[in-house]
């Protein structure tokens, strides 16, 4: 017989207030255009885009985190001492270790949380909160702080006619915490490492140090380019509208929701294509508000779901209390779908 104390946590776990932060410099797409052979006219045909935040030198991934965490604190109405774990899902802060949480942790004043990074690219939102509601429903912490931060203009290759005008940069936050009733469902997450080249990062790290620049990518001006995200168009998006709405219904089931129960759809801001056909596939009531973020925010990847979280809430599009579809997709391939209740 062990003798091991079981784990005591809360019931159920929720989310108990959001915040999101977008850079001060909106970029339209006529900048886009001063590096591609395209047309504003193309652009917001193929990906519904008509303008995406860049961040400044001083909005880094921690500065950007702590705004949105800040706004997230507030917002759930509790002191950070009260954090007991940070969840950062990013995969542009580019030093390999210290985890940025960790300094996020210590400059929203949470004391000693548990602090670490995850890179999931754009399902990093749907895993940091499941890894949160484990957290609480286990009972190692009573609230947990989950980010999705992203500054993925230093990862674009502005002479990219397939990608330069997709991403953004900004930063989303939630706060997790106990729950007297189910407010988080079950989620439907997984992997598909056989198309991990459709979205890949052009050149590795280590790769910059090889001194043969013959085997570098270059720009116009024959300089090497940085590492940057590339993908494979219309295979992700042929695996976003069908794959990804069959895990979106899965999700639904195991909550046990119907579309006609749905109040809100907040998928990830990747393209307006794609998110128009999933709700088509779906066959998602007219009722139903759908998060078109990326029209103004672009592609945030971790960041997108919990900025269009924010973004609806604040506007009065949806309310606290509305049932909602999250589902996160991406480089990988990853994917992470859930119903929960709004903050």
């Amino acid at each position: 017989m062990s003798k091991i104390k079981p784990s005591k946590g809360a019931p159920y776990a929720r989310i108990i207030g959001v915040g999101g932060y977008r850079p001060t410099r909106v970029v339209p797409n006529e900048v886009i255009l001063e590096t591609i052979d395209s047309s504003d006219e193309w652009i917001r045909s193929r990906s519904g885009i008509v303008t995406r935040h860049w961040a400044s030198d001083e909005e880094t991934v921690a500065a950007m985190s702590i705004e949105a965490s800040g706004k997230a604190i507030a917002d759930a109405g509790i002191d950070p001492e009260q954090i007991g774990a940070v969840v950062v899902s990013t995969v542009s802060h580019f030093k390999q270790t210290p985890a940025v949480a960790t300094e996020i942790a210590h400059r929203i004043g949470a004391g000693k949380p548990a602090a670490f990074d995850i890179s999931a690219g754009c399902a990093g939102f749907g895993y940091g909160l499941t890894l949160a509601k484990g957290m609480v429903v286990e009972g190692s912490a009573e609230y947990v702080l989950v980010i999705g931060v992203e500054r993925l203009s230093d990862l674009t290759d502005l002479e990219d006619r397939a990608t330069a005008f997709l991403f953004g940069d900004g930063a989303g936050a939630v706060i997790v915490g106990p729950s007297q009733e189910p407010a988080i469902g079950p989620t439907v997450w997984g992997s598909e490492g056989d198309k991990s080249e459709t979205i890949k990062q052009t050149v590795a790290w280590n790769d910059l140090h090889i001194g043969d620049v013959s085997k570098l990518p270059l720009d116009s001006k024959g300089e090497v380019k940085f590492p940057a995200i590339t993908q494979e168009g219309q295979a992700v998006f042929r695996w976003a509208v069908f794959e990804m709405a069959k895990v979106a219904q899965q999700a639904l089931d195991a909550a046990g929701i119907a579309p006609e129960d749905l109040d809100v759809f907040i998928p990830h801001q990747a393209n307006m294509r794609i998110i128009d056909s999933m709700v088509k596939t779906l066959k998602l009531p007219e009722h139903v508000t759908v998060a078109r973020d990326v029209e103004s925010t672009g592609n945030t990847s971790a960041a997108s779901i919990p900025l269009a979280m924010e973004r609806l809430l604040a506007t009065g599009q949806a309310k606290s209390g509305d049932t909602a579809l999250v589902i996160g997709f991406g480089a990988g391939l990853v994917y992470a779908a859930t119903v929960v209740t709004l903050p």
